[in-house]
């Protein structure tokens, strides 16, 4: 039985310091502002000065791995005689996963006594982060990759996204919502609760009138709806408004006694179609 290594991208949004801690590695989505056509790898942007010029009118164009990119990643790995699960953001939302079972196909030949295992997420950003950190945990525990990739894809449904945005504009740039609600939920300052589907699609879930009962509604749903309120881990991932999530964390902290496990930033590959402002809240939940 070979040693195996678990692999993810960069749409988890755990910075790499903390995945390489985590013995994850990562390949990377890629980040273009379309003004000058500047192309980076995710890893490579600062958070602060993405959303700084995103407020300032930049937009950006996002991309998913290429299979290449997975073949490297891969390949460095079976090169040293490990199997490989390979955790991937939503394909819902992006073709990255796609591009991971089209690499793992074209390496079974040259690599025929190891295997990969692919997985669709159904996650972005800091959920597709807690999946993948639940399954280094499941690791440690001695499991299989066998018995990991069963973990790995009963766990997927019970991973709760909940999150609000600050402003609808990006939201009506990619399409997610219509100019006319658009225009009419900033002219009344109402904020959209989302939350991703079990086809890992963002769906729009209910609306509140200002970004205080926003938040409160976010904290709401952890109580509502969490496997283990009191007990569990939630992660929340934040677009540049690290006092929104301060204050997240302080509601679930006084009502259950806990505070977040990861707080983080929502990267540039989700944060462009987001935009400044995105708070999320990310937990395994009851269904």
């Amino acid at each position: 039985m070979n040693p195996y290594t678990i692999i993810t991208d960069s749409g988890c949004d755990i910075d790499i310091a903390t995945l390489e801690q985590w013995g994850v590695k990562c390949a990377d989505l890629t980040v273009r502002n379309i003004e000058d056509s500047r192309i980076y790898l995710n890893r490579e942007v600062k958070p602060e000065k993405f959303y700084t010029e995103m407020r300032e009118g930049s937009v950006f164009q996002t991309s998913a791995v290429n299979p290449e990119g997975f073949k490297r990643v891969f390949t460095e790995e079976l090169m040293l005689g490990n199997d490989i699960i390979c955790i991937c953001v939503s394909g819902g939302i992006s073709t990255t996963c796609q591009s991971a079972f089209i690499a793992a196909q074209e390496l079974e030949s040259q690599f025929p006594d190891q295997k990969i295992v692919v997985i669709d997420s159904l996650c972005a950003s800091e959920g597709e982060g807690l999946l993948v950190y639940l399954a280094v945990e499941k690791k440690k525990t001695g499991a299989t990759l066998e018995e990991l990739e069963g973990y790995v894809n009963e766990t997927i449904p019970s991973l709760s996204h909940w999150f609000t945005v600050d402003d609808l504009k990006y939201l009506k740039r990619g399409g997610r919502i219509s100019p006319t609600a658009a225009f009419a939920a900033t002219v009344l300052d109402i904020k959209p609760v989302m939350h991703v589907d079990d086809e890992g699609k963002l769906i729009a879930m209910s609306k509140v009138r200002g970004r205080r009962l926003a938040i409160k509604a976010l904290a709401d749903k952890y109580s509502e709806l969490a496997a283990d309120p009191d007990g569990g881990i939630y992660f929340i991932s934040q677009g540049d408004c690290a006092g929104d999530a301060a204050i997240l964390e302080s509601m679930i902290e006084e009502k259950h006694g806990h505070g977040a496990a990861h707080i983080g930033f929502v990267g540039p590959v989700i944060g462009a179609h987001s935009g400044p402002g995105t708070l999320a809240l990310f937990f395994v939940g009851k269904r």
